[in-house]
């Protein structure tokens, strides 16, 4: 038999106070849930518009217990969760995500191995734990390619791209500092996309899936710039990239939003990295979507059923990392385009994340424009008020 939905006000607990969590926060807020916040940094991003902050480390198993008695339901903002926390909570059956998709997602080792065990399309990988492991993979692998820790590392950090054979010696002492990692083939991509849905909790065993459209995304320096809806993808890479996440999907018994980022070759793909939450390529749902990644996630981890997805405009999301905030504030008063979302994080770093602004528009073209336009401060250059 199945829960019932867990209605307002009840409290919903989100284990990390970052950007994901503040806006997941925000979401429940609007649908008249309490919320609160489990992480170690006073007034958190999350803790600015939330009901409590327990101001404790994330496997601090005291700050975990009283989360969980305090809290109706709990989910969680990043996959790096402590597992022995995220079990004790799903025994307390207020995990409805589980532990099982953080322990594959939290490991490249286990991640790729559950997509080559699915028979998805996936490069070809080594793992090593020493010297000898990693001068093995090195005669085998095909270069260029690239050596990650098989835990850990974002935006970037924790990899080293190898060029050539030659490189052995980068990926061995790569090895030596890290010890546990994953050499794997560098895929020369068209273009990287994601697939961003949300999975409902079983309905008379029965779980139903919400795709949202699929973004294309472009880096800068290893970390996301921009994301851009419809992608320019065809019918046939939509369809390959939505089955592959529909039989991931299946297989972790997925519930809430996650993505899959996909690399995409001519007609192919092929599945890169997961993430099981809400991702900054999904950003643009809150304004390019009639619902939005974070309301959508709430939903079913609440029990409540999905509302389907359609998206109301083209739409352009645009990291601000800690170098664009002087040129975004300076814009902010000038510039009549753009929805900018500011974190509220203290500390302003270069290349980090501190906000995003979301375009929406007709076209893409104009989409294009109206970034120009706001990097450029020129209110009297974008659009008219009336022109959306």
């Amino acid at each position: 038999m199945n829960k019932p939905s867990i209605l307002p006000p009840q409290t919903i607990g989100i284990i990390g106070g970052g950007q994901l969590g503040r806006m997941m926060a925000i979401s429940a807020r609007y649908m008249g849930y309490r919320v609160i916040v489990l992480d170690p940094t006073p007034d958190c991003p999350c803790a600015q518009v939330s009901d409590e902050q327990i101001v404790k480390q994330y496997d601090d198993m005291d700050g975990i217990r009283m989360l969980t008695e305090k809290s109706d339901v709990v989910t969680y903002e990043f996959e790096n969760v402590d597992l022995a926390a995220a079990s004790y909570i799903e025994k307390q059956g207020k995990l409805p995500q589980g532990a099982y998709p953080l322990e594959v997602t939290q490991n490249r080792e286990k991640e790729k191995t559950l997509m080559k065990e699915a028979g998805l399309p996936v490069p070809t990988f080594f793992i090593v734990r020493d010297e000898a492991e990693c001068i093995e993979a090195c005669k085998n692998i095909t270069y260029p390619a690239v050596i990650k820790t098989c835990r850990g590392g974002y935006d970037g950090k924790g990899q080293v791209k190898l060029e050539s054979a030659d490189e052995q010696d980068t990926a061995i002492a790569f090895t030596k500092k890290y010890g546990y990692c994953i050499i794997e083939e560098w895929v020369s991509f068209d273009k990287e996309i994601s697939v961003v849905f949300t999975r409902s909790q079983s309905d008379n065993g029965e779980a139903k899936i919400a795709f949202f459209p699929i973004p294309e995304n472009e880096h800068k320096d290893h970390i996301l710039y921009k994301s851009t809806v419809p992608a320019d993808i065809s019918d046939v890479v939509e369809g390959k990239a939505k089955e592959a996440a529909t039989l991931l999907a299946e297989k972790m018994d997925i519930v809430g939003t996650f993505a899959i980022e996909m690399f995409v070759v001519g007609d192919d793909i092929y599945v890169n990295e997961m993430a099981p939450r809400p991702h900054n390529s999904g950003h643009y749902t809150i304004e390019g979507c009639n619902v939005s990644q974070f309301d959508e996630h709430v939903r079913a981890v609440f029990g409540l059923p999905l509302i389907p997805i359609h998206l109301q405009s083209p739409a352009m999301m645009v990291n601000i990392l800690g170098e664009d905030m002087e040129n975004t504030l300076t814009s902010m008063p000038k510039s009549n385009v753009g929805h900018v979302h500011l974190y509220g994080k203290k500390d302003i770093k270069p290349k980090r994340k501190m906000g995003h602004i979301t375009f929406t528009g007709n076209t893409l073209e104009q989409l294009k424009v109206d970034l120009k336009h706001f990097k450029e401060n020129g209110m009297d250059q974008g659009r008219g008020q009336n022109n959306d």
